[in-house]
């Protein structure tokens, strides 16, 4: 593992740094989903990253085969480390253990502190994205936090995009994937991923679905046991058939994006890839108890709808604010190929901002 001091060069041009990546799973995986893509992404560019979790047991499935430039480290052994690296990244506002910031100011010099916050489309992240926070209380007196916003305009830390990603994705043939995993489509038959959280309003948008032709994946977890509860044992509906999937790594999930013709995501992180792999999707967003998510919901389709076609663009707002639990509205589909260009010309535009590991060893660079 390198050090402060070491000369580990790696065929890069200048020394790897050592990050410490902190992050604590609250719910749904999502947070650690997020952590584990920026930790093997900086590994991949040369550097040194220790993921300290309170709970890593996701990876399992996630990232059975892990990687050799991330050490993961269980939350508590922290307290005791006081080998601290070049920069220390807090996710999501985790909240760093006491002892560990007591050793990041004893350090000489100190580290980058960056607090690498949630992703939004609100323009606030704009206004923030760079900011100090300088600490006055504590054992951090004295020190300096940086605020570090993912986003999707150049203002931003842009998003995680790892080298080589649209590329991979835009290579991976549907029917072998499928047929890989004893799937077929049939003629005429589209293929439309489920990913969600509990969802009232999924049995409407199945008889949407119904409609035409529908191969329906259903991903482990929520959206299996939704699908089921609904269809029963036949897990068909009109011209809609459902297929259980299990748990992917993280790869395949991604792989699993870039085949279906419609992608229904949650959270953060699938929200991104859905973007990434360039077709249509539908976000089920969190819901927090103030409704924060609908201002929130709302600004990214704001963005993601500038110039669009009116009559699409109101398509798209209807069947999300739907499938969110902000109308009642019955969804429906907007139509097809003008969503999938648009799609396509969104993720265009999207490759222009540089990418957040990019950022982020540009950021820490700086500022050491």
């Amino acid at each position: 593992m390198c050090r402060r001091g070491s000369a580990c060069f790696d065929g890069f041009d200048n020394p790897a740094m050592l990050w410490d990546l902190f992050c604590r799973v609250i719910d749904n995986h999502g947070d650690i989903g997020v952590c584990w893509r920026a930790a093997t992404d900086l590994a991949e560019r040369g550097e040194r990253v220790r993921l300290w979790v309170d709970d890593a047991s996701a990876l399992a499935w996630m990232a059975p085969a892990g990687h050799s430039g991330v050490h993961v480290m269980p939350w508590t052994a922290a307290d005791e480390e006081a080998v601290i690296g070049e920069v220390v990244i807090e996710a999501f506002g985790c909240e760093l253990p006491p002892a560990f910031v007591e050793h990041m100011a004893a350090t000489t010099p100190q580290p980058v502190w960056i607090n690498l916050e949630y992703l939004s489309a609100e323009s606030y992240v704009d206004r923030s994205h760079g900011l100090r926070s300088p600490q006055g209380v504590g054992p951090a007196t004295g020190m300096t936090k940086w605020f570090f916003y993912p986003g999707f305009t150049p203002r931003t830390g842009g998003l995680l995009r790892e080298p080589g990603l649209i590329e991979r994705l835009d290579s991976v043939a549907a029917d072998p994937w499928l047929a890989a995993r004893g799937l077929t489509r049939r003629a005429g038959e589209r293929v439309v991923s489920l990913f969600c959280y509990e969802n009232p309003a999924l049995p409407r948008l199945l008889t949407e679905l119904a409609g035409e032709p529908t191969l329906l994946l259903a991903t482990a977890g929520a959206a299996t046991a939704q699908v089921h509860a609904v269809l029963g044992s036949s897990q068909s509906l009109g011209q809609l058939r459902a297929a259980p999937l299990p748990y992917m790594a993280q790869p395949q999930f991604d792989e699993l994006l870039a085949v279906c013709d419609l992608n229904i995501v949650r959270g953060e992180d699938s929200f991104v890839r859905a973007q990434w792999a360039g077709r249509p999707f539908v976000w089920h967003i969190y819901a927090q108890s103030d409704g924060a998510h609908a201002a929130k919901l709302k600004a990214f389709l704001d963005l993601f709808l500038v110039g669009a076609d009116p009559l699409g663009a109101a398509g798209i707002r209807a069947l999300w604010w739907t499938w969110n639990g902000l109308s009642a509205q019955a969804p429906q589909l907007p139509d097809a190929p003008w969503w999938r260009a648009w799609t396509e010309a969104w993720r265009d535009g999207l490759r222009a901002v540089p990418d957040l590991v990019t950022q982020l060893i540009g950021f820490a660079t700086e500022r050491r």
